[in-house]
């Protein structure tokens, strides 16, 4: 007794083909993603780390500054130095022992909210 196909081999083939190719498609589209976001976040590294450095020399000379002109006000050749030591010294003692650090939880969760696991945006068409 002979088994009729009807194509449904053919079917199934080409099935498995299409199947195949989107998920091809889909691993392409991932690794696509994944490369924007590695490129997204080296850039904003490199400028966040140039904005760190022309932030740190600028406090650096005005610092430098600052204590240069209050030891001219004061006639002293240290005291405008201790003064501006002095005031970085009460910045750091505040940020050590008076902040509480749910302070800096909540900036770092209002500003990485959502962004690693972020939903896809094809899905929600579906």
């Amino acid at each position: 007794m002979a088994l009729q196909d009807n194509g449904t081999r053919e079917r199934n083939h080409n099935l498995i083909e299409n199947l195949m190719g989107y998920m091809d498609t889909r691993i392409d589209i991932i690794r696509l993603e994944i490369q924007e976001k590695l490129k997204g976040a080296f850039v904003s590294s490199i400028h966040i780390a140039l904005l760190g450095f022309a932030a740190f020399m600028s406090v650096i000379f005005v610092s430098i500054f600052l204590g240069l002109v209050l030891n001219h006000l004061l006639d002293s050749s240290f005291w405008g130095f201790g003064i501006v030591a002095l005031v970085y010294v009460i910045m750091l003692v505040v940020l050590v022992v008076g902040l509480d650090k749910k302070v800096f939880q909540g900036i770092a969760d209002k500003a990485f909210d959502n962004t690693i696991y972020k939903s896809d945006k094809r899905e929600k068409n579906i």
